[in-house]
């Protein structure tokens, strides 16, 4: 989940909200990068991690920051988007172009995503729904399946 849907909801806000979770991811991010993820690091019980991707149209660079699962050397997403019927746009630019930059503390990787296959899914849900109730809700209003996205470490990574 992206940290902004957490926070302020599109059906709540009207037509404006856009430009204001564009301005609330910014200045998170810029405090997660400026204190190593010591503010925005955790929200809501849940961890945060910064995920970079390459922009599907653009080919630029976009940041932000979302709820993550640990698994391994590898971090959990899920592309619930707050349970709306779109795929949030950062799975639609992983699924253009997989590979990623994250962000966990201080700490930064060099990742590759893909879909979890039905059988993680099965394993990685319920672990997911307990570290952010929000999620099986999102799941009972959306119109599709949300997407669980893997990364897995690719390249070297940094500390």
């Amino acid at each position: 989940m992206s940290v902004e849907h957490q926070t302020l909801s599109p059906r709540r806000f009207g037509r404006w909200d856009v430009a204001v979770q564009r301005s609330v991811t910014r200045i998170h991010t810029f405090f997660y990068r400026l204190t190593g993820g010591a503010i925005g690091g955790r929200m809501v019980g849940s961890r945060v991690l910064l995920l970079t991707t390459m922009g599907r149209k653009s080919g630029k660079s976009r940041t932000l920051p979302l709820f993550y699962l640990a698994d391994g050397d590898r971090f959990v997403l899920v592309a619930s988007n707050g349970g709306t019927a779109r795929h949030p746009l950062w799975w639609l630019n992983l699924l253009a172009h997989p590979q990623a930059r994250v962000q966990v503390g201080r700490r930064k990787f060099s990742m590759k995503a893909e879909q979890a296959n039905l059988e993680e899914r099965g394993r990685l849900w319920p672990l997911l729904t307990v570290m952010y109730p929000g999620y099986a809700d999102y799941q009972k209003r959306a119109p599709r399946e949300i997407p669980v996205v893997i990364l897995s470490p690719s390249e070297r990574s940094s500390k």
